[in-house]
């Protein structure tokens, strides 16, 4: 397999686990269990979906737009969970059209960009584009474990779940 073909299966990947995860018990949560410190890096629930939103923004910003995002990595872009929802799934949904534009050369650069402290930096773009779905994978991790925590039950995540239900639609 190519490595567009891998960043694309991830980019589906990425949209489908966190659709799966909202939908699951998130937006079912009282605002105290969405606003209660869980321990998560971010704390809440709350700020662990901002951030997913933030990271997205910043990522999507280096690799598709050419830009750097000066933006705290705490940011509170939306207080309103549904609207955070809305914005989150808007923003994982995008990587597989720009993928898709790609050109299969483009996995062997390097990307360029800013650093919110300032400082510029040049990294592999493969690997780098692989940290973007995993730092997702992660923070899902973390919302997953949350809800177990709360006595719900977190949704099935694994990629070959995704997989699975992909190659049983063709």
């Amino acid at each position: 397999m190519d490595l567009k073909t891998y960043f694309r299966r991830l980019a589906d990947y990425h949209a489908w686990a966190t659709r799966r995860l909202l939908d699951a018990h998130l937006m079912e949560l009282s605002d105290e269990q969405w606003h209660h410190d869980a321990g998560l890096f971010f704390g809440s629930v709350h700020g662990t979906v901002n951030h997913l939103l933030v990271a997205d923004h910043i990522w999507y910003g280096r690799f598709a737009e050419q830009r750097s995002l000066q933006l705290p990595l705490d940011s509170e872009l939306h207080a309103d969970r549904r609207e955070l929802r809305e914005a989150l799934l808007a923003a994982v949904d995008r990587w597989a059209g720009w993928i898709d534009r790609l050109a299969p050369a483009r996995f062997d650069g390097a990307l360029a960009y800013t650093r919110n402290q300032g400082i510029a930096v040049e990294v592999p773009f493969a690997p780098t584009l692989g940290h973007v779905f995993n730092h997702g994978t992660h923070h899902r991790g973390q919302l997953s474990a949350a809800l177990t925590s709360m006595g719900l039950a977190g949704p099935e995540l694994d990629w070959v779940y995704q997989l699975r239900e992909a190659t049983a639609a063709r």
